[in-house]
């Protein structure tokens, strides 16, 4: 997605809760089962899913459960951020 301005640490808070509660649903999964196969608790999976408030651990624990960690490690992977070579990787967003 392109934005105007960059997303705020809330908005990807929110982005991050609903592709939590998307890939849940997608895997038919309702919270109390998620809670027990991810041992975080089904009230803060909730709070998580409509505020996007939950510790970096027990995200990490919920992302294992409804899609692969190696998808959220790369993420870090350095190796394919760079800065744009020309002004047209800049205008086609590269």
């Amino acid at each position: 997605m392109l934005y105007l301005y960059p997303p705020t640490p809330a908005d990807v808070q929110q982005q991050l809760a609903a592709a939590v509660q998307s890939r849940r649903k997608a895997l038919k999964l309702s919270r109390a089962a998620l809670a027990e196969k991810s041992t975080v608790p089904a009230p803060t999976i909730k709070k998580f899913e409509t505020t996007g408030q939950i510790s970096l651990r027990q995200f990490i624990l919920l992302w294992q459960c409804v899609d692969d960690l190696r998808n959220l490690a790369e993420l870090c992977n350095t190796n394919t951020l760079r800065d744009p070579q020309s002004i047209e990787e800049v205008l086609r967003g590269d």
